[in-house]
């Protein structure tokens, strides 16, 4: 046991190949790599949980912390869509995590010569460049979408689109989560195998028998002419938005309800808010039954209607013709998992995929027949300025 550090991510010592999972200063961060694991396709959730459990069985396990997090865990980021789609479970070789005064090493023996610490280094020049799915082509998808929609072929749709920017040299990947984490401290700050994020979205808390979820769907942004409360009272009294997060809502809660007894859904929704937007927000939560993971749970939750859409299968469908592009691991479940199958997983949101010197960053809207193709592009741009804010310090 160690005493806390006074930030948990200053514990990792490499630019790249970073793992964290860290809110409010607590949570967990790694590095090395011990195994892995890439399964993809419409089995690549019950592939992983079945990986990891034979992997973990295999592991003597010295605990003496015996908190949330420790003993082996494995970092998880899965792919949005069945295909194309390449999701992948990370065993470090070095964890430190922090929960409450308490702060713990986990270590795989043989552990190895100790990783030299680099210091942290901030981006070099920025170019950004058009993603696969322009600003004039997500409009043109938006508009699309609502006119299948006013049609009555799908009740709502997420629609995404890219952006990338262009460093003179590899990015440091603890310059995000750095910036992420002090700018938006009530979000789950992730990196898992190049995508880094900061996401205000819990898909789903598995833990000591509990299960908890926080939906968000319906979003405003800050404007010069209303004040934040304004804001927020016009976000809860819009039919717009209160019909796009009940969607959501209900999405979940029947996805769950097979594996929950006493399962709370509340009746009105609250209003998060961050600096970049404001969101509809309902935390879910319920006591499991059986004996399904958090893996497993997460296959039966994804894609809720706050990523996907409603129906599900048609909004999937009309997501792979009108965005045209692979979104990859974006908007897919993402954090940790332990032995005992317990953990959490995020969605994917307001994060980039690293590679190399090239970041290309995500940002999706939720669409229903009253959306205005106009204002989905503004409400884009406001949700990829968490990554373009940390990109440039």
């Amino acid at each position: 046991m160690l005493p806390s550090p006074a930030d948990l991510l200053a514990a990792l010592p490499v630019p790249t190949d970073v793992l964290a999972w860290v809110r409010n200063g607590e949570g967990l961060v790694g590095w090395g790599e011990v195994a892995r694991f890439e399964p993809e396709g419409p089995g690549r959730f019950a592939a992983a949980d079945a990986w990891w459990r034979e992997f973990a069985a295999e592991v003597d396990v010295h605990d003496e912390v015996g908190l949330p997090g420790t003993g082996p865990v494995a970092f998880v980021s899965m792919a949005f869509a069945d295909e194309p789609g390449r999701s992948v479970v990370v065993v470090p070789r070095v964890v430190v995590g922090r929960l409450g005064d308490t702060t713990w090493i986990t270590e795989f023996e043989p552990a190895g010569p100790a990783a030299r610490s680099l210091p942290v280094r901030r981006p070099s020049v920025l170019r950004y460049a058009e993603g696969e799915l322009s600003v004039p082509g997500y409009r043109a998808a938006v508009r699309a979408a609502v006119e299948r929609m006013r049609a009555g072929e799908v009740a709502k749709v997420v629609l995404a689109h890219d952006l990338t920017a262009h460093a003179e040299e590899p990015v440091d990947q603890r310059f995000l989560l750095h910036n992420l984490a002090a700018r938006y401290p009530g979000c789950w700050t992730f990196a898992v195998d190049g995508l880094v994020g900061a996401t205000p979205e819990l898909l789903l808390r598995r833990q000591d028998g509990r299960i908890a979820s926080r939906v968000l769907a319906g979003t405003t942004w800050p404007r010069s002419d209303m004040t934040l409360d304004a804001l927020a009272d016009a976000l809860l009294s819009s039919p717009k938005d209160r019909a796009e997060h009940a969607y959501a809502v209900r999405s979940l809660a029947e996805a769950i309800a097979p594996f929950c007894a006493d399962l709370s859904v509340p009746d009105e929704p609250h209003v998060l808010r961050l600096p970049n937007v404001l969101h509809l927000a309902s935390d879910v939560s319920g006591r499991a039954v059986g004996h399904a993971s958090l893996l497993r749970l997460a296959e039966a939750a994804h894609p809720t209607a706050a990523v996907g859409g409603t129906p599900t299968p048609d909004a999937l469908r009309l997501i792979a013709e009108l965005e045209g592009m692979n979104r990859g691991r974006y908007a897919g479940p993402v954090g940790w998992v332990g032995a005992d199958g317990d953990g959490e997983l995020g969605i994917a949101l307001r994060c980039a995929e690293v590679d190399g010197d090239v970041v290309r960053m995500f940002a999706g809207c939720g669409i229903v027949a009253d959306s205005d193709p106009d204002r989905e592009v503004e409400e884009a741009e406001a949700k990829f300025r968490p990554i373009r804010d940390a990109l440039e310090g």
